[in-house]
């Protein structure tokens, strides 16, 4: 799992890499290579890890070559979501409206970098870590990834990620997962069209589509993107601030608090409702 080998035949000679603490930046050719590496939260969406995926995205964007992004992780997991130990020390308030901003300005980024994203996935996406996968403009997925919304369980919901979801969901398999907080695997994900590629080989067709996405030119590619992502970036302007503020109304309320403290605690919630 992780970061899948150098396409189209490059050196690594010319991959130039530079370490941080919870993301690895990696660029090989014409491919840039953003790693979640957290494992020790299961690539949770903190703070500091939010800012680093800023910085590499704004690498990315920088450097001339690059016409693609891979967005990869170590580790089981490709994104766990919201970093739920956070909350401790924190006035909720202030905590609910950074958090649901902080994930606001995220998806948006992806959506409005000029580079395609592709999002390579080889383990367990959770909440928030599927707003991730929503953003990307392709998604490939191991066939042993598994993806679930569990906000539910926790007495919030899916607000922001909605944002990336709704669109590429079936109407049907957000109607269903959105309230279950059922698992389903990379073949389903792919059927509902959360996910492009559902395969047994992550890294090649990762490899095939960043060498083809090579072959564009940086404004062919910008401008191809911006056709597919302007409805979603339409729906930003209309709905985020009312979706950041049901999130973190959501994320102050009783029930969530009951709900979060149950699963740090490793219990079922006790709802008083």
């Amino acid at each position: 799992m992780g970061v899948p080998p150098a396409c189209g035949g490059r050196s690594r000679e010319e991959a130039t890499v530079l370490m941080s603490t919870l993301v690895t930046y990696e660029r090989d050719g014409a491919v840039a290579r953003l790693t979640l590496d957290s494992p020790h939260n299961r690539n949770a969406l903190s703070t500091a890890l939010v800012e680093q995926l800023h910085d590499g995205l704004t690498r990315a964007s920088s450097e001339p070559r690059v016409r693609t992004v891979v967005l990869g992780h170590t580790g089981r997991t490709f994104c766990a979501g919201a970093d739920l130990s956070e909350a401790a020390g924190r006035d909720p308030s202030d905590l609910a409206v950074d958090r649901a901003r902080e994930m606001t300005r995220l998806l948006r980024r992806i959506l409005e970098l000029p580079l395609p994203v592709i999002a390579a996935v080889d383990g367990h996406v959770r909440a928030g870590g599927l707003g991730l996968v929503g953003a990307c403009d392709i998604a490939v997925a191991g066939d042993s990834s598994t993806f679930a919304l569990t906000e539910a369980r926790i007495g919030v919901a899916p607000s922001i990620i909605s944002l990336t979801l709704l669109p590429k969901m079936t109407a049907r398999a957000a109607g269903r997962y959105f309230v279950t907080g059922e698992k389903f695997g990379a073949a389903e994900a792919a059927a509902m069209g959360l996910v492009t590629v559902a395969t047994d080989d992550v890294p090649g067709t990762v490899a095939d589509l960043t060498s083809a996405i090579a072959q564009g030119s940086p404004q062919g590619l910008a401008a191809s993107k911006a056709l597919t992502t302007a409805a979603l970036i339409d729906d930003f302007e209309r709905r985020a601030e009312k979706l950041t503020q049901e999130s973190a109304r959501l994320f102050v309320s009783e029930e969530a608090r009951e709900g979060m403290l149950a699963f740090l605690e490793k219990r079922p919630p006790r709802w008083v409702g």
